[in-house]
């Protein structure tokens, strides 16, 4: 049960494998599994999930060790949190979700996809880790041997309550307040002794004192026939700019958004401009045999990109049928097509309709 009623999107708790673990979930539609980053939690999701909340389920878990999560000596490696998000959706009854993953996360997230392919519909990768070598200096430092010992002076508890401080420091230096916000949420995290212990495990995991240590680069190629959105900001101290080309050139068909003046927590800095990168695609027109619907992104323009769905078997019933619209097949910028709000199919049988803001098409029956 919601442990706190005044909370848009109140923290619950689930047991699994005998631990209790932290999730938000709010919304209905399309599953979204969230996926916080590093030192990180559910928090992070909240600003996005006020703008998704009418169109998806939206779930953000606490991972083992961050969060309101339990914090147990354990397994911390990608693919042991991978296996608890399996459990974690199937405690809930879902089968199948897309899964957004920021920084760590996002590691976590490929993993996910890696093992467990038939539960993951689409993958989102928000400046993830995982796709190079390169990381900030900071995360490298606290892989250093004798570092959990040097922590406990470095994130002393009574910091904790230096919040308007910190954030006008980063601010100080060059972070929008929303990313310094962010950053003061993670260090603020440590100065807690279990979820200190926790972070190192979690760093030790995936991050050596040169870089990261783990990478998915060499498997990039198995997401080919998973439809793949990468977000990244281009402003990123964190993890660099470079990981998202490489990442996007690797993943056939991948899509990539690069979010100008945005640093490491697009999802925070600018929900809005985040949630946009995914939402309202434009107008619609049949293709002349009915195989597929053609979607212009930019409706404002005569000419632009045109992106081309496959229509299922005809068989919808009343009131309709939706088809997702994340798996685009990117055609040639198209002239002299009228593209409408709603479309009648050849046959006059069907109608498509894209709802102002929506991501899905609306597919109807038509009786004249």
């Amino acid at each position: 049960m919601p442990t706190n009623s005044t909370e848009k999107f109140a923290i619950e708790h689930i047991a699994i494998h005998g631990h209790q673990i932290g999730f938000r979930r709010g919304g209905q539609g399309p599953v979204l599994l969230l996926l916080h980053g590093i030192a990180g939690s559910s928090l992070t999701w909240v600003p996005a999930m006020r703008l998704l909340e009418g169109d998806y389920t939206m779930l953000a878990p606490d991972f083992l060790g961050h969060g309101t999560s339990e914090k147990p000596l354990g397994d911390y490696s990608l693919g042991n949190l991978a296996t608890v998000m399996r459990d974690f959706l199937s405690l809930l009854g879902i089968d199948r979700a897309t899964v957004v993953g920021q920084s760590f996360g996002g590691g976590v997230a490929m993993q996910f996809a890696y093992q467990f392919p038939e539960r993951c519909e689409r993958l989102v990768l928000v400046d993830a880790g995982g796709l190079g070598r390169e990381v900030s200096w900071i995360l490298r430092l606290a892989t250093l041997p004798g570092a959990e010992y040097v922590m406990p002076v470095l994130f002393p508890e009574f910091v904790g309550n230096w919040g308007d401080a910190v954030v006008k420091f980063f601010g100080g230096r060059g972070f929008r307040h929303a990313e310094a916000v962010e950053m003061w949420r993670s260090y603020r995290s440590l100065t807690e002794g279990e979820s200190r212990r926790a972070f190192v495990r979690t760093v030790r995991s995936v991050i050596d004192p040169g870089g990261q240590s783990v990478s998915a680069a060499d498997r990039l190629y198995l997401s080919a026939h998973m439809p793949t959105l990468i977000v990244w900001g281009d402003h990123d101290r964190i993890i660099p700019l470079r990981h998202a080309h490489l990442a996007h050139e690797a993943i056939p068909n991948s899509r990539l958004e690069v979010m100008e003046g945005v640093g490491h927590y697009p999802h925070v800095e600018e929900p809005a401009r985040f949630v946009r990168v995914r939402v309202g695609l434009g107008v619609v027109r049949w293709s002349p045999d009915e195989s597929q619907i053609l979607v212009k992104r930019a409706p404002e323009k005569k000419s632009g990109d045109i992106v081309a769905f496959s229509v299922p078997a005809l068989t919808v019933p009343a009131p309709g049928r939706s088809i997702p619209v994340l798996e685009p097949t990117l055609n040639p910028v198209l002239h002299s097509l009228t593209f409408r709000n709603f479309a009648f199919s050849p046959d006059g049988k069907y109608l498509a309709v894209v709802a102002p803001g929506k991501r899905n098409l609306q597919l109807f029956p038509y009786t004249r």
